[in-house]
């Protein structure tokens, strides 16, 4: 209901109605909802048997108001005959319809009024969801919550079955992962036959279900799917296996990463996941010398989290060219301790370029100061290699001005043919451009300015710049004196890579590199922004400040500083992105959650109760880390949402809350279809009520 209707309605009530039945009989016909809407319940108050015909016509006013009202009201009938009408109603489109219908289904302590309400549960929003509920509650039904889930759990396992028996190719590709989701034993009996099927999509979508499915027995048949020729097969394969966290698929595993082969990366991403274990740390260490640069690089971060790998074989790899790639690679993800930059040092020199560029990198990554030297030699020497290729074509400055009728700015003269065509197009983008930047101005924002368009001076490709753009990066994170300025020549530069580099050079050296983040290049903003992520505080704080500037897509700013923990003054900026909603409020509150800013729960609450909000389980999974008893009502509503990922989301909030609410919806989601949801309940439970919880296992 609006809240203008609200308000008319409120108006109503209080002037009053006066003139007694025919009068209220009359205002039916009104053309006014609110009017019909308080006939209906001036009608229900003091009903007649034949105002049962007007309520069921009133249940299909095309105003919600007064459709709400008349289920109110046929409820207070108690006719059994429109048991039907109010079962229907429990589907109508405005959610406050549904929940009166509920309410009123509830009068009727009727097998057929239970039927519908539990029917319904499963195809209905949260509100409506819980409304069920309660309605259920209401007819003495013992454990209502828990009767509702386990019977929406029956009925999309049935659906799923039947699909998977009966529907179309596509159909049954949605329903095997869907029936791997339950984790029901049964699931992995009717999965693992699949694996063999004729049709490689089907076969693979059994296998990402017997993933979701968490069984150990489907681990082994899984495996054998990495021996097939099938891309899709194998990758499936690798997505549930690392879902699966079974340790025996770890040497098929490591050797689908290594082959070097498109299905390399999953298989990584599967042994990433895999428990920690000595076996697991010495197959990612192998995994750093002998994988593409993308799945070393992704091995190489996550031990250097972990505490990095020995040192001495990579070393040995810098020995011989074959395999010095390798090695410097390992060094770039590593970053080892140890007498690392002199034999990284005396590569920045090789014949190779590619190896001369992952030197540079491996010393920036060490952040040793005793590699600087090697760094400067190699710009001096990349300089001189690129001059002939930069000799400026034209010698003289370029106009800075149009030549006469090509200003855009400037009206032509009366007789030129294009004068009217001119004046009309100024003036539209004038128009457009002026209401751009007022909207921009009013919301705070900053809009990107084009770069003025320069002609092609040298003969330098993007490509040949790289190796340059790599050592001015790294000049600038090993604070090599001549960064400084070499960094502020290069950022007016037409090429985007030496552009990034030398804002990146900036930010590290602590100037202002804020420009790069306004950039018209998604490139340039991005390797600005990582970098002043790397560099501190300051630096966070000064890509939030842009982020709440800029418009349109943020994704490259926001990315760098996702894997951190930010400083306490960021939080008035991350608060003021989630209000904003979107894509990047989900980020922002994760990052509110691990900083642990209190001062960001109303916000986050704020975003809880919009319907709409599309980052909910991001929310969910803040508020739980910031542990405020204040979101425990908020948290424990989305108990009854129709997804399965938010319904878990919120159990593990409450239980990182450690408050007892709604101990018994809690517990009424160890009958859900999921198996997610149902082992984060499980895990909630043992947490919020450990007794009782042990007491349900026995």
């Amino acid at each position: 209901m609006s809240r203008r209707a609200l308000g008319a309605l409120a108006a109503v009530l209080v002037v009053g109605c006066s003139g007694g039945r025919d009068k209220t009989l009359a205002d039916l016909q009104s053309a006014r909802p609110e009017i019909r809407a308080l006939a209906v319940k001036h009608l229900s108050e003091k009903f007649e048997a034949d105002d049962v015909s007007l309520f069921s016509q009133a249940a299909r006013d095309p105003v919600s108001i007064v459709r709400a009202e008349a289920m109110t009201a046929l409820g207070k009938t108690q006719d059994p005959r429109i048991v039907d009408l109010l079962g229907e109603a429990l589907a109508d489109p405005d959610e406050q319809v549904q929940q009166a219908a509920a309410a009123a289904l509830a009068s009727f302590k009727t097998d057929k009024a239970r039927s519908y309400l539990t029917l319904q549960y499963s195809r209905r929003g949260r509100t409506t969801r819980m409304a069920i509920v309660q309605a259920l509650k209401g007819t003495n039904i013992p454990g209502a919550m828990a009767s509702v889930v386990v019977a929406e759990a029956k009925a999309i396992w049935e659906r799923n079955l039947k699909v998977l028996n009966d529907g179309s190719l596509p159909e049954r590709i949605g329903a095997a992962e869907e029936l791997g989701r339950s984790g029901r034993p049964e699931a992995v009996n009717k999965l693992v036959p699949l694996l063999k099927d004729k049709h490689v999509g089907l076969a693979a979508a059994a296998a990402r279900g017997l993933g979701l499915a968490g069984d150990p027995r489907a681990a082994p048949p899984v495996t054998a799917l990495l021996d097939e020729n099938y891309p899709e097969l194998r990758e499936a394969a690798c997505e549930a296996l690392g879902r699966l966290g079974e340790p025996s698929a770890l040497p098929k595993l490591l050797t689908v990463a290594q082959e070097k082969s498109p299905t390399s990366a999953f298989a990584t991403r599967a042994i990433l996941a895999l428990p920690r274990s000595p076996e697991v740390d010495k197959a990612l260490c192998s995994l750093v010398s002998s994988a593409n640069d993308a799945e070393a690089l992704s091995a190489g971060r996550e031990l250097r989290r972990r505490g990095g790998c020995p040192v001495e074989p990579i070393l040995e790899l810098l020995k011989s060219p074959s395999t010095a790639h390798a090695g410097l690679l390992a060094i770039v993800a590593l970053a080892p301790k140890g007498e690392v930059v002199p034999k990284v040092g005396a590569l920045t020199t090789a014949s190779d370029e590619l190896t001369r560029r992952l030197a540079i990198e491996a010393l920036a990554e060490l952040g040793d100061p005793a590699g600087a030297p090697f760094v400067q030699k190699a710009w001096d020497a990349e300089l001189k290699a690129l001059e002939p290729r930069r000799l400026d074509w034209i010698t003289q400055e370029l106009p800075t001005t149009y030549a006469p009728d090509y200003d855009p700015a400037k009206e032509l003269a009366a007789d030129n043919p294009y004068a009217v065509v001119r004046s009309r197009t100024n003036e539209l983008f004038g128009r457009v451009q002026a209401l751009d930047a007022q909207r921009a101005k009013e919301a705070g924002k900053t809009l990107l300015e084009p770069r003025t368009p320069r002609e092609i001076l040298d003969d330098a490709m993007e490509e040949e710049v790289k190796l340059l753009a790599t050592i001015l990066q790294a000049m600038g994170k090993l604070k090599v004196e001549a960064a400084r300025a070499s960094a502020q020549t290069f950022s007016r530069e037409t090429s985007p890579s030496l552009r990034g580099a030398a804002f990146s050079a900036l930010a590290f050296l602590g100037e202002d590199a804020r420009p790069g983040l306004f950039d018209t290049e998604r490139s340039v903003q991005g390797s600005t922004a990582q970098a002043l992520a790397e560099s501190g505080p300051k630096g966070q704080l000064v890509v939030l400040q842009a982020i709440s500037e800029l418009v349109g897509d943020r994704t490259r700013l926001i990315e760098p500083l996702r894997a951190l923990v930010l400083p306490p003054a960021a939080s008035p900026r991350l608060e003021q992105l989630a209000k904003e909603g979107g894509s990047e409020a989900g980020a922002a509150a994760l990052m509110l959650g691990e900083m642990g800013a209190k001062s960001a729960v109303p916000v986050l609450l704020a975003l809880l109760d919009d319907p709409e909000a599309i980052a909910r389980r991001d929310v969910l999974h803040a508020l739980g880390r910031l542990g405020d008893a204040r979101a425990a009502d908020a948290i424990a509503r989305d108990l009854y949402s129709d997804s399965a990922e938010v319904r878990g989301a919120a159990a593990r909030a409450l239980a990182q809350l450690k408050v007892p609410a709604q101990l018994e919806a809690i517990d009424a989601l160890k009958g859900d279809y999921d198996l997610q949801v149902r082992n984060a309940a499980a895990a909630a439970l043992d947490v919020l009520a450990p007794a009782g919880a042990q007491e349900g296992k026995r």
